[in-house]
């Protein structure tokens, strides 16, 4: 399955310059949607995975999704402000902006293997902030994952301690 095809460019958004890559309409077609559970999940199978960690937005989603495929527990990783119970946080930059990312402190014991899951490996500043996060709370990440990966942007650059895969790359 050419999963390109189901990943809409939408231009200027959020701001003027960027291509953002829109799964929706992956998400919106069930044949689609399972072959890329079943493929991001089938990237680390054959690792000792104890935690499957997603980013918000669209990482909560597939992560989440990954993390049941997987019979494993899921660990969220929000935007500042959005988990109730006691957190660190993280800054980080984007390609066009700034942001902060949170995870509870009580959600990845220390030497647990995560694996991180996010839907777009851009400039890697959210990837590498949720890393920092796992590896505050002394967690072993076995791998970071991604749906789409953008080369030109070079994130991959800035987790180059981490075993990265992706599904797709522009």
């Amino acid at each position: 399955m050419n999963l390109k095809d189901y990943i809409r460019n939408v231009p200027d958004f959020p701001k003027a310059g960027i291509q953002f890559k829109d799964i929706t309409p992956l998400l919106n077609n069930a044949e689609a949607f399972i072959f890329t559970i079943k493929a991001l999940a089938g990237l680390y199978d054959h690792k000792s995975i104890d935690k499957v960690a997603g980013l918000e937005s669209r990482g909560l989603i597939l992560g989440a999704v990954v993390a049941y495929e997987m019979n494993l527990p899921f660990v969220p990783v929000r935007k500042s402000g959005k988990l109730p119970h006691n957190t660190i946080q993280e800054n980080y930059g984007l390609e066009y902006g700034k942001d902060c990312i949170e995870i509870h402190i009580d959600s990845i014991k220390p030497r647990e293997n995560v694996l991180i899951i996010d839907d777009l490996l851009a400039a890697g500043g959210s990837m590498r902030a949720a890393a920092d996060l796992v590896k505050r709370l002394e967690g072993n990440i076995i791998g970071c994952s991604v749906l789409i990966e953008l080369d030109e942007l070079r994130g991959r650059d800035r987790l180059k301690e981490h075993d990265v895969k992706s599904l797709l790359r522009y």
